[in-house]
């Protein structure tokens, strides 16, 4: 365990020397033991964000997404590679199947590690109070910013490979840049088919939900909920003060009321009385 932490602590600070990180990442020397840290990693910090993704509904389904996050990058990796793996070789790349491995996983480690420097944001949120649809749109961004700077972390451990060490072709770069396209689709569809993550207060615990629409449309209704409910809240604040304002002016025109019915009963039993 404490190797584990050491080399997790070495991985860290070689990313503010690039040169050496992208370096270490290629280096064929003891590659099945670096493999194995950046996979260990991987699986901790997806754990880790997971499970304050799931915080929003409770115990069992932050345990749940702790679960699903690792096993939805193990996923999209398994799923992906080998098509990758293939074309680049074709294409003339001399990175061996685990110096490709090794590139690929240090591109989600980056992933991942973005993703638990956001849970302290993700903890304010949940302890403040955000909705779902706001809690659900937070986490998008937060995976698509990571992705960002994951990918980017790829296509510039390939340029060194091609520029430093030529190793890898030119064209092999833009054939990854058509990768991400795809690589972006099928984590979105799996994400989707391992729903839920966050889990909705208003529903029962799930592990798995039915297969219906996609996350495209999920994304949309979660925005339209988010501006209705900003909206709702608006039209409650501007109703309020004028609410009070006729409560207000109907005590009035009632009080005025009333003291005429008292002037008038008093004119009348002075008439009387004459």
């Amino acid at each position: 365990m404490a190797k584990k932490i050491l080399s997790l602590t070495d991985f860290f600070q070689s990313f503010n020397q690039k040169e050496a990180f992208y370096e270490q990442i290629i280096d064929v020397q003891d590659m099945t033991s670096k493999i194995l840290n950046r996979l260990f990693i991987l699986l901790l910090f997806s754990f880790i964000y997971g499970a304050f993704m799931g915080c929003f509904n409770g115990f069992l389904q932050a345990i749940s997404s702790g679960i699903k996050v690792p096993i939805l990058f193990t996923l999209i990796i398994i799923i992906c590679f080998p098509a990758f793996f293939v074309i680049q070789s074709i294409l003339g790349s001399k990175l061996t199947i685990l110096q490709m491995i090794s590139v690929i996983l240090s591109g989600f480690v980056m992933i991942t590690t973005i993703l638990v420097s956001f849970a302290p944001i993700i903890l304010f949120f949940l302890i403040t109070g955000g909705s779902y649809a706001f809690i659900q749109l937070l986490h998008v961004a937060i995976f698509v910013l990571a992705g960002l700077f994951g990918m980017n972390s790829i296509i510039e451990a390939l340029i060194f490979s091609c520029e430093k060490k030529n190793i890898y072709p030119k064209v092999g770069v833009q054939v990854f840049k058509f990768w991400i396209v795809i690589l972006a689709f099928v984590g979105a569809q799996l994400a989707w088919s391992l729903r839920p993550f966050i889990g909705a207060k208003s529903l029962p615990f799930q592990i798995f939900r039915e297969q219906e629409g996609n996350i495209y449309q999920s994304i949309i209704y979660a925005i339209g909920d988010l501006l209705t409910k900003d909206k709702t809240e608006e039209e409650i604040q501007t109703v309020q003060p004028q609410e009070k304002k006729e409560k207000c002016l109907d005590d009035s025109t009632k009080q005025q009321e009333n003291q005429e019915i008292k002037i008038n009963s008093g004119e009348t039993e002075n008439e009387t009385k004459q």
